[in-house]
């Protein structure tokens, strides 16, 4: 028995939900002003409230987009945003509640993945949520990044003002994305707030190349001059950058390390593969300063999640996955270079849906799951063959803010 009951909210509880979010994560009341630049993007539909009595106590919402998946199809999946619990509700089981309505909402939608950034690490894997993309943080230190002779030169890189930016921008990642594992859409109601943000909070440049227009980047000044260093110039911080391959990569990054009047260049959730420093006769100049867990990922429908990606040339693995929060997940299922299929079959190795969400998109390897414990070994000769099924081409990469 419970004080509190879980239900979609419904037109002009929006307000309500927001401030509830607002509060939760320290932010200041929204003024009337500030939703009504809000309101647009902070539809009811897909959002669920937790209520004792007529008051509203908790949040939960999501957007449907898709995410690309090793091998190249797009499943359909939920992208969780504006999950929270009053302070003086929490320890109660309200986000519990929460997160199964959810999760069981997205299965009754066919939604194959749930895909979120996590506020804290410790809440998400109760629910199946693994870290399934990471991102590092980059500082270059313009003085002493000069490119490579063999580096790609780039093409022509143009400034958009905000208008452009607004009527450009949608279009232009439609275009050129998803273009790596672990990206999603951006559907309609992302880019009435999250891009719009951005934009007002950014400087915009555009890269084009042969095809086209084949890149962008976001980035703000921020001063670092104090009393005691007055010299010390100004850092650029890139607020997203997308690019669809290396000449168009190297093009926004000559452009940004030729800002005047900048001393250094910072580039928080780049891909972990992104090689800046290899394009540099100092590759010191380009540091890498932080590493952090980006796209936490949770296998709504594991079935349909493991026969939508692509697996290596190797003998099949049976593994035993365990869901306890829907429990219609879990089984044996067999997996191999032709396909996934349930099977009653002793199996090979046993996980529970963290874990599987930590290898889907090829961030982590079966062999140091189970090395650190997370997987159970019951055929040790299994586990070679698993790394060679789940290994992918390239580092996943989610770029999304939301």
């Amino acid at each position: 028995m419970t004080d509190f009951t879980i239900r979609p909210l419904v037109h002009g509880e929006q307000r309500a939900a927001f401030e509830v979010l607002g509060r939760a994560l320290h932010a200041p009341r929204p003024t009337d002003e500030d939703w009504e630049r809000r309101a647009a993007g902070f539809p009811a539909d897909r959002k669920f409230g937790a209520f004792a009595g007529e008051r509203l106590i908790g949040t939960a919402g999501s957007f449907g987009t898709r995410l690309a998946v090793p091998g190249g199809k797009t499943p359909p999946a939920a992208a969780v945003d504006g999950v929270a619990v009053r302070a003086d509700h929490t320890r109660r089981g309200v986000l519990t509640a929460l997160m199964r309505e959810q999760l069981r909402d997205c299965l009754r939608r066919e939604e194959v993945f749930a895909y979120l950034h996590a506020s804290e690490a410790t809440i998400y894997g109760r629910f199946g949520y693994g870290v399934a993309t990471r991102g590092k943080t980059l500082r270059v230190h313009k003085g002493r990044a000069r490119f490579r002779d063999d580096a790609p030169s780039g093409g022509r890189v143009r400034l958009l003002e905000p208008d452009e930016a607004h009527e450009l921008l949608p279009g232009l990642y439609e275009r050129i994305a998803p273009y790596r594992t672990g990206m999603i859409d951006r559907p309609g109601v992302w880019w009435q707030w999250a891009h719009r943000r951005l934009v007002d909070r950014h400087h915009v440049a555009v890269h084009t190349g042969p095809g086209g227009d084949d890149g962008f980047v976001l980035y703000r000044p921020e001063e670092r001059r104090t009393f005691e260093q007055p010299e010390a110039g100004a850092a650029l911080v890139v607020g997203e950058l997308h690019a669809t391959g290396t000449g168009a990569l190297t093009g926004l990054w000559r452009y940004l390390l030729s800002v005047d009047l900048v001393a250094e260049v910072r580039a928080p959730m780049r891909p972990l593969d992104e090689p800046i420093g290899l394009l540099l006769t100092d590759p010191r100049a380009c540091e890498v300063v932080g590493l952090e867990d980006s796209g936490w990922l949770r296998l709504v429908d594991v079935p349909a999640a493991l026969a939508a990606r692509t697996y290596g040339d190797a003998d099949p693995v049976v593994l035993e996955v365990t869901d306890p929060v829907l429990p219609e997940n879990s089984g044996r299922y067999r997996i191999s270079p032709g396909g996934v299929e349930r099977v009653e079959d002793a199996p090979d190795l046993r996980l529970g849906l963290t874990e599987l969400a930590m290898l889907y998109l090829g961030d982590r390897a079966p062999r140091l799951l189970a090395e650190t414990g997370r997987i159970e070994v019951l055929r040790p000769e299994a586990l070679p063959v698993a790394n060679a099924l789940f290994a992918t081409g390239s580092v996943p990469f989610c770029g999304t803010q939301f």
